[in-house]
């Protein structure tokens, strides 16, 4: 089963969701079984198309290096088990025990990593991540690496405002546009927050940029009450919100789980729930959302369980 289950309530709402990440939850969470497959699948595609899935210009190494001075430490106190750090004057040391590796490198030093800033980062993490300039109005994206969107890609939004970034999303700059930009003013150094986004898709596979849609769209083909359970995916984003305190860039992370519906609805109260919720969606989030083709037979799959 997938972390979380998104649904709150018996019917669709827009909101945000947001709350304060609690002393017990980590910013960076570890899938452990599926940490070196992720991490593996982000180094292919970053090998097959490095400029289309990470992108950070010159001025905004400040940002990137105070992310990872930030997030390294972090990641090694909540999760020592898998990560360890050890800082000698300038110098750092970072031990990724997943992976079994080690990295020497001078925080503001671009030649000491083989990467930049938060492309490396990026590799240590199965979360996608992505700066926005704090101190600019709009909250612009000026940096990120995303290997695994839901049907967009950076290239497309790399240099937009916040609100600009969320034009596709129906009605949301309409309902939560205020408050969004108040959220996001409002976000102090050491005081994280998280929310959950959910999505449906026919596949497993994490990379969704639109471009890869020829590739998988057969499988919405031949879904029926009978498979939908096995056939659906239920498409989680367990997102968190940092802002940095010297840059005042904000970190937005993304993890990314996929899971069939099957095994997140044997519980009765989550197969009604679901069920209602999807019959309440929006048509047009139905279609932002991927949902529309498999509607259907989705709640006659759900319906049928209830019976």
């Amino acid at each position: 089963m997938l972390p979380y289950f998104p649904f709150e309530q018996d019917v669709f709402s827009m909101s945000l969701g947001v709350r304060a990440l609690r002393p017990e939850e980590t910013l960076i969470e570890v899938d452990a079984p599926r940490y070196a497959h992720e991490l593996g699948l982000k180094t292919s595609l970053l090998a097959a198309g490095h400029a289309e899935r990470f992108q950070g210009g010159p001025d905004t190494e400040p940002l990137q290096w105070e992310t990872l001075t930030v997030l390294l430490p972090a990641m090694a106190r909540q999760s020592p088990e898998h990560f360890a750090l050890d800082v000698e004057g300038s110098r750092w040391t970072w031990r990724n025990h997943l992976l079994g590796t080690r990295t020497e490198f001078t925080p503001g030093e671009a030649a000491s990593l083989p990467q930049a800033p938060l492309d490396w980062l990026g590799r240590q993490v199965q979360e996608d991540l992505l700066l926005l300039d704090g101190t600019r109005e709009g909250f612009p994206l000026v940096a990120g690496q995303l290997c695994f969107p839901s049907g967009w890609c950076l290239g497309d939004k790399l240099g937009l405002p916040l609100l600009a970034v969320h034009n596709p999303v129906p009605q949301f700059n309409a309902k939560l546009g205020t408050s969004t930009l108040k959220l996001m003013e409002g976000l102090k150094p050491g005081r994280p927050v998280t929310r959950c986004n959910w999505a449906f898709s026919v596949t497993e596979r994490l990379d969704l940029e639109p471009r890869t849609l020829p590739e998988w769209r057969h499988l919405f083909d031949g879904i029926t009450p009978d498979n939908a359970g096995e056939r659906c995916f239920l498409r989680l984003e367990r997102q968190t919100l940092t802002r940095m305190p010297q840059t005042r860039a904000i970190l937005f992370t993304i993890h990314t789980y996929v899971a069939p519906i099957a095994t997140e609805v044997a519980a009765p109260g989550r197969r009604r729930r679901l069920a209602s919720v999807l019959r309440s969606v929006p048509e047009d989030t139905a279609t932002y959302k991927r949902l529309t083709p498999m509607l259907a037979p989705l709640l006659g799959y759900l319906e049928a369980a209830e019976g």
